[in-house]
């Protein structure tokens, strides 16, 4: 036992030393990183906030009308956003949509091809499943470390965390819906000369679109639970108002902004929920 402790594996030291390395040797793919995903925030801050709260309102409850036609759940949308207001939390509901929407975008353009090259080369999937496993499981926190050392606190690093954290969501259901498509629709492909081009666009994804719709419905979800995390690293958003109640001790604003959370994740839940139209 004694032997065992005082030859400790130094995983840490060995994280520690590849972040340096990465820092000293990719600086200007990370300032690159940086620029880009500041580029995405600011241009979505701007589409939220220019406009007056009301038209941006407007179109939240007309892209739910389109994806649910079911006026009742524009109505909900439309008094959700009503009850923020009157709670005075636009500005940081903007700013928290804002780092949701931005990891969507990130997260489904990774998570899309990945899960689909997954779904085509399965020993891919296989030397993937412990990364993906380990992205899930290792605390969030730990993450928040070597996006300051690379990105320093702000937006940017939040985004970053949140990202590592949420993308694997999309990846498993991608590879899930396509790799579940059934044989007999892709021999009847096959056998009437379609491309493996033409099989995937007509075939395999719109089989597996639920699924992949599904990934992005969890992609918002977690996005959302790493608003508080995000602000310990200085992001903006309705996390900032739930970590200044947890440090005063003041109850009224912590059940204040978690219930405007909360308001905002079944929104875009109702709004992007699979089967909900009628």
């Amino acid at each position: 036992m004694e032997w065992l402790e005082n030859n400790k594996i130094p995983v840490g030291d060995w994280a520690a030393d590849f972040f340096d390395w990465l820092r000293d040797n990719f600086s200007g793919v990370v300032d690159l990183l940086a620029e880009g995903a500041e580029s995405l925030i600011d241009g979505l801050l701007w589409l939220l906030q220019t406009p007056h709260p009301f038209l941006v309102i407007a179109v939240f409850v007309a892209l739910t009308w389109a994806l649910q036609r079911n006026w009742k759940i524009c109505l909900f949308v439309a008094l959700g956003f009503l009850f923020i207001i009157n709670q005075d939390y636009w500005e940081e509901t903007t700013e928290s949509l804002t780092l949701v929407v931005s990891s969507c975008i990130v997260c489904m353009a990774i998570g899309v091809p990945v899960g689909i090259a997954a779904a085509h080369r399965p020993r891919l999937y296989q030397v993937m499943q412990p990364v993906l496993d380990l992205m899930q499981t290792l605390p969030t926190f730990v993450y928040l470390i070597p996006a300051i050392v690379f990105f320093g606190i702000g937006m940017v690093p939040g985004l970053i965390a949140t990202v590592i954290f949420v993308v694997p969501a999309p990846i498993r259901l991608t590879y899930l819906g396509v790799s579940s498509t059934p044989t007999p629709l892709l021999e009847a492909s096959e056998a009437f000369g379609g491309t493996p081009t033409q099989t995937l666009t007509k075939v395999e994804l719109p089989y597996a679109l639920p699924q992949i719709m599904a990934g992005l419905n969890q992609t918002i979800m977690l996005s959302l639970s790493m608003v508080v995390v995000a602000a310990l690293v200085g992001a903006d958003g309705l996390g900032v108002p739930v970590v200044r109640a947890l440090n005063q001790v003041n109850t009224s604003l912590g059940f204040e902004s978690g219930f405007v959370i909360v308001v905002v994740a079944i929104i875009l839940d109702r709004m992007l929920r699979i089967g909900g139209r009628k």
